[in-house]
């Protein structure tokens, strides 16, 4: 498991595997959510697996499918509001981090400016350049 910490509320991760639940629960997250579409990709874990062995663990689950490449405003205000609501810290996670990283960011556009969302997605090492646009 590779959590990239964005802030103390939010980390965000590549895909985790069924036997990092346990370690997301010992490191205090205290909500997982999964922004990676069953079957996306051969081989991957099964998220109702994970979602099992989340609430064994005592974490909050949150499950939202989001296409990669094709973040939708329905789907930054479906993000945001699971983000609000849940028990923090966060570690949302999807094939490479990335995908959940541009759902924190766009959903804060208008909270925060755009360049400290951009710098907090940098210093996670994600480069989110591209979406300035959609922050401003």
């Amino acid at each position: 498991m590779d959590p990239r910490k964005i802030d103390d509320d939010i980390s965000v991760a590549p895909q985790i595997q069924p036997e990092d639940v346990a370690e997301a629960a010992r490191l205090g997250f205290r909500t997982l959510i999964a922004n990676r579409p069953d079957h996306e990709e051969m081989g991957q874990p099964e998220m109702d697996e994970i979602a099992a062995l989340a609430r064994e663990h005592g974490l909050d689950w949150i499950y939202q499918p989001v296409q990669s490449g094709n973040i939708q405003d329905q789907d930054v205000e479906a993000f945001g509001r699971h983000y609000r609501d849940a028990q923090k810290p966060v570690l949302a996670f999807c094939r490479s981090g990335t995908r959940c990283c541009a759902l924190w960011a766009l959903s804060h556009a208008g909270e925060l400016p755009a360049d400290i969302i951009l710098l907090k997605a940098l210093n996670a090492g994600y480069d989110l350049s591209g979406l300035k646009y959609r922050l401003l």
